[in-house]
């Protein structure tokens, strides 16, 4: 059965986490070149094996003592938090053009592009953490796979816009007060637990 809760903080989270990184830059660029549907095929696929990965990975970690697994995914939050405050907004992503446009050449494109530059990145290791936390791979994933779907489809159709309004430092903060509040919420639980 599907938490809501836990589907909607996990969408909440991963959808701040995600909006300032560089690969929802890229989905905006290949969107600008490409057909958007295509585009969106690619990484769309790509972002879902991220999720199940991420989520298979976390589900192991339920198998330690509760009380490490806080502690664990309190010591990663605030890893997370750290570095979205550290980040800065730089470099601009040179993306190759595919030499058609035919709906494999480009999808393909974006999938690569996606699972290349998003193997082992801050929110693949938070959806881990998250699916440690709440022990619920199905609310988990779905929340992850639906916040990154989201992203990509935003910078796929609207980025440019939301960028003129939306300051992506803003976005940053904002996610990395939530991983602060939810790594000292972990280690208060392991120390408490």
């Amino acid at each position: 059965m599907i938490s809501l809760t836990v589907t909607a903080l996990v969408f909440g989270v991963v959808f701040l986490a995600e909006l300032p990184d560089k690969t929802a830059l890229a989905g905006l660029v290949l969107g600008t070149r490409y057909r958007a549907s295509y585009v969106f095929a690619g990484v769309a696929a790509a972002f879902l094996l991220h999720v199940v990965l991420a989520v298979a990975a976390g589900s192991v970690l339920t198998l330690l003592p509760q009380q490490l697994v806080h502690a664990i995914t309190g010591v990663l939050f605030l890893g997370g938090a750290a570095v979205l405050l550290m980040k800065k907004d730089d470099e601009d992503e040179e993306i190759r053009k595919p030499e058609d446009q035919s709906f494999w050449k480009v999808a393909g494109a974006g999938f690569m592009l996606i699972l290349v530059a998003e193997f082992g990145d801050l929110t693949q290791i938070m959806t881990a953490n998250l699916a440690a936390r709440y022990d619920d791979p199905l609310s988990v994933g779905l929340g992850a796979v639906l916040a990154l779907w989201a992203v990509a489809g935003l910078g796929i159709v609207g980025g440019k816009a939301l960028m003129k309004r939306v300051p992506l430092g803003l976005i940053t903060k904002i996610a990395a007060v939530l991983m602060l509040g939810l790594g000292v919420w972990s280690l208060w639980e392991a120390i408490a637990g």
